[in-house]
């Protein structure tokens, strides 16, 4: 098995168009994608079973996309992990996962890993919001609270729910924009992708 390491979201410029994507769902078996959405907010998350980061957010993320999900935005999860390395991570787990963790989104399988590259996604959790044009208007942290710090830190949302929050009322962008900070994506040999990746401020 491959080594975990921390990692932390790039910096993609605010603006940029959102990338195409069709993948499949693990709880429908139904194909998604990105056309489905159009004229919607859409929330990209890339995450994934294993990673201790993502199971710290869990039940919270569930919560919090829940909430928007009624609001009118779309949200998507996807999983990128080489799933040969990490099969915690595989289809039918994830399916798994999402009934567990009480997800209402897609959970969708990138077996390819060629959406997380051209997301420019980087590590579990990362989040991409894009707004009704399906331009780019958050990519950072859920929220500041991190896993292993003491006192225990319980994690809210905030971050991502104040951007959300923004653009249903029409708002600018909320700055700074802080980058998530994660499990590396498991990249299959040769699969990784070869852009900078650099602190989001």
């Amino acid at each position: 098995m491959v080594a975990t390491t921390s990692a932390s979201s790039g910096i993609v410029p605010l603006g940029t168009p959102m990338p195409d994507f069709t993948l499949p769902d693990v709880v429908s078996g139904m194909s998604v994608s990105r056309s489905q959405f159009t004229g919607q907010p859409l929330l990209v998350a890339f995450i994934c079973n294993h990673c201790p980061y993502v199971q710290f957010i869990r039940h919270v993320l569930a919560q919090v996309t829940a909430t928007y999900i009624s609001q009118g935005v779309a949200v998507v999860g996807i999983s990128s992990n080489d799933a040969d390395a990490y099969p915690a991570d595989g289809p039918i787990e994830m399916a798994h996962e999402a009934a567990s963790a009480g997800y209402q989104f897609p959970y969708l399988y990138d077996v390819e890993q060629t959406v997380a590259a051209t997301f420019r996604a980087a590590c579990t959790p990362d989040f991409f919001l894009y707004d009704r044009q399906h331009r780019l208007f958050y990519r950072g942290q859920f929220c500041s609270a991190r896993r292993k710090i003491m006192p225990v830190q319980i994690p809210t949302g905030a971050d991502l729910s104040a951007a959300v929050d923004a653009l249903l009322k029409g708002g600018p962008p909320p700055h700074p924009q802080r980058s998530s900070i994660g499990c590396n994506i498991k990249w299959r040999p040769g699969h990784e992708p070869n852009y900078f990746l650099a602190p989001v401020v």
